[in-house]
């Protein structure tokens, strides 16, 4: 007869997701990921396999929730004012936000730096996050654009590129950076390119 689990598995992965957040895949050790998770050593590899294969469960679930709350709060301003300059102005601003609860940064630009070289899988998992935030930046432009907010003149699709990239800037600078205006700046700098 199988055991049943006597841990919340989505609240150990979220455990494992921060502790490789912080300290990332190289410097953190199975022991670690035990002590932290708070389960035992067979339960984890039970349910969530190698220390890669857990990594990229982590990764995954990352990518849901940075979707979540990016997505939804951004298509909810695109319906409330319908203005496609608000909605990117948001997405910049919440790449500066961060939250108690998680290291500062992003989990998936410390992959790409970390592992996206030498780990196919990693490397897969974020270029699609990040293929997933230009596509919505690129319907957000041509709604834009189709409502006469911003030129037709400009290139959604290299906007799009430049925007994430933006996002990835500031993702990587909140590391360092606790100066609001020093991003408030950035931010208007960035929206710039649509006037």
């Amino acid at each position: 007869m199988a055991r049943t689990k006597e841990f919340d598995e989505n609240a150990v992965l979220l455990k494992a997701m921060r502790l490789f957040w912080e300290q990332g895949y190289e410097k953190t050790s199975m022991q670690e990921l035990v002590s932290h998770m708070g389960i035992h050593k067979g339960s984890l590899y039970d349910t969530f396999g190698d220390k890669q294969s857990l990594y990229v469960k982590a990764l995954k679930r990352y990518i849901e929730m940075f979707e979540q709350s990016v997505r939804l709060p951004v298509k909810r301003r695109m319906a409330d004012t319908r203005s496609a300059k608000e909605a990117i102005r948001m997405m910049l601003e919440i790449a500066v936000q961060q939250k108690e609860e998680f290291p500062d940064g992003c989990f998936m630009v410390n992959t790409a730096v970390e592992l996206a070289k030498h780990d196919s899988i990693c490397r897969d998992l974020v270029k699609l996050g990040w293929a997933t935030v230009e596509q919505l930046i690129y319907d957000i432009i041509v709604e834009g654009q189709q409502s006469g907010e911003i030129s037709k003149a400009l290139n959604a699709e290299w906007l799009s590129h430049y925007f994430n990239n933006a996002i990835i800037g500031l993702r990587v600078m909140v590391k360092t950076i606790t100066d609001r205006e020093k991003f408030r700046q950035i931010i208007d700098m960035n929206m710039s390119v649509l006037e």
